[in-house]
């Protein structure tokens, strides 16, 4: 586990590089995917489904980018994006391509819902979080009217 965390650490920072971070922001991003797969694979060793921990997973990477945003004073998707990389389903997009063009359909099927499934715990565990804090904004601005 700790050389897939380490991997997931230099995928991110490698993201980040290509991605032209500031040097100031690649520790804290790296570190974020590293984190981040660490949460991902202790959820899957409790037993969660892939959904649930790709779900808990993105939703620490949103978490951690907003809190990180708001330390930093930069915008989250510095942190967001490089954090969220490891989580990204490219095996099983693959796999589902390499069964389909070999004429596995149910196979492909199998790997593709997979996918699926994988992207939508993504984008939802994001989407809860920034949710919350949009909603946090949107009070603090309405007290502040007060």
């Amino acid at each position: 586990m700790h050389i897939q965390i380490i991997t997931a650490l230099l995928g991110s920072l490698g993201f980040s590089l290509l991605f032209g971070l500031r040097p100031r922001y690649l520790c804290l991003a790296s570190l974020g995917g590293g984190i981040c797969w660490a949460f991902y694979q202790l959820c899957l060793q409790s037993g969660l489904s892939v959904f649930v921990t790709c779900l808990v997973a993105s939703a620490f990477s949103a978490l951690y980018g907003e809190i990180l945003a708001r330390i930093m004073k930069a915008p989250a998707p510095l942190f967001f994006i490089p954090t969220v990389i490891p989580l990204i389903p490219g095996s099983t997009l693959y796999y589902t391509m390499r069964s389909a063009v070999q004429g596995q359909l149910d196979l492909a099927a199998d790997y593709g819902m997979q996918t699926l499934l994988s992207a939508l715990a993504i984008a939802a565990g994001v989407s809860l979080v920034w949710s919350v804090f949009f909603m946090a904004d949107r009070v603090e601005e309405y007290l502040k009217k007060k």
